[in-house]
């Protein structure tokens, strides 16, 4: 009996998503121009250099892109050997970070290894995606009961968990992840309706553990009361400000000081009054046809493991950019969420391409129409 061959690591598949790579470059290389128009007068206040945030984006952005690259040349099947691996591998992390991480502006969350910092919370996405897809597609039978489903869960609750600690925003997305891959593998409707109660009774026993918390809560229903509410209502004003074609690129007053730190969680305010709704809506629209090309390579690709992965990439995404905008519209509480490719963040950058390299790996292994017919012939 031969024996069996072993599957290569790397594959050169005869289909690549070209479309979907074109918007993720679209909406680095944007991401690019609105830190810099952003960030220019408070770079320059800071480190007397407009173009310090611009540069280490540029950078981040190259890095990402390449590994991105990269891992979209793996067989992204033999990721299934890590998803245990790597629950325990970031559980271990976040760990860290409480423990003895780094502190920024007052909440723990990155670990300082000298010649570079890192949010583990950002890992812990992806890792949260490969673990629900891994479970879902090999474990379904864990799916059809209560007990199960606890037990499929643990793993992905308990990093949610420990990310809650010090960053519920990033924890809530972690969960939502989760929560989009297991409405579509699952076949108990009742189980989530179970889940999302439990969830959101978590989230409040998490926000009354924190005072800040309950003050963002009061600044979001009444911004003008509350000391806290001066961030949103700055971005109210540019958004207010940018009318149907914006001020034009560059020509933002509330980046000059009025909303702190306007190229992270707050840009989109920027976009808003540089471009207008018109620059908005555009933004929007490139974002909603990213992820449509996505749900064509999680239809057409070759296993259920492939297809999980990409669900639990466009929840990612779509769950993402829905809390930066409403956060930002004043529709929901401060979370602190970036917006996707657009807020300054090396971490959040280069782990969000690396999740973007793994969803092109998929589309490499999907048989193009006509392919099976010609290998008949």
């Amino acid at each position: 009996m031969a024996p069996k061959r072993r599957k290569p690591f790397f594959i050169r598949g005869t289909y690549f998503d070209y479309p979907s790579l074109f918007f993720i470059l679209f909406l680095v290389f944007f991401g690019v121009m609105m830190v810099y128009s952003s960030s220019s007068f408070v770079s320059y206040r800071l480190f007397n250099n407009n173009t310090h945030y611009l540069f280490r984006q540029i950078f981040f952005g190259m890095l990402g892109i390449m590994v991105m690259f990269g891992v979209s040349k793996i067989r992204y099947q033999v990721l299934r050997r890590f998803s245990y691996i790597g629950v325990l591998g970031i559980a271990i992390l976040l760990i860290i970070v409480l423990v003895g991480g780094q502190s920024v502006n007052g909440s723990s969350r990155w670990i300082n290894l000298g010649f570079i910092s890192f949010q583990p919370s950002e890992i812990a996405k992806i890792v949260v995606v490969l673990y629900m897809s891994y479970i879902c597609s090999e474990k379904p039978e864990l799916l059809r009961s209560i007990k199960g489903t606890v037990i499929a869960f643990a793993p992905a609750a308990g990093v949610v968990i420990l990310i809650a600690i010090e960053n519920l925003s990033t924890a809530i997305i972690c969960a939502l992840i989760a929560g989009g891959i297991w409405f579509v593998a699952t076949p108990k409707m009742k189980y989530v309706v179970v889940m999302l109660v439990v969830g959101v009774l978590f989230v409040i026993v998490m926000i009354s553990m924190q005072g800040y918390r309950g003050e963002r809560i009061q600044a979001w229903r009444n911004p003008e009361a509350s000391s806290s509410g001066f961030q949103t209502l700055q971005g109210l004003y540019a958004i207010g400000s940018g009318g149907l074609f914006g001020r034009g690129l560059g020509q933002s007053i509330q980046k000059m000081g009025n909303i702190p730190e306007a190229q992270n969680d707050m840009i989109f305010s920027i976009i808003c009054e540089e471009l207008g709704i018109v620059g908005a809506v555009g933004l929007i629209l490139v974002f909603v046809m990213l992820i449509w090309r996505f749900r064509f390579i999680a239809e057409g690709a070759p296993d259920r493991y492939g297809s999980l992965i990409v669900i639990g990439v466009i929840s990612h995404l779509a769950f993402q950019v829905l809390i930066n905008m409403f956060v930002v519209t004043n529709l929901m509480p401060n979370t602190g969420v970036p917006l996707p490719f657009i807020s300054y963040g090396g971490t959040s950058l280069v782990f969000l391409l690396i999740e973007m390299g793994i969803v092109l790996a998929v589309s490499r292994q999907i048989e193009p129409l006509g392919s099976e017919e010609e290998k008949e012939a």
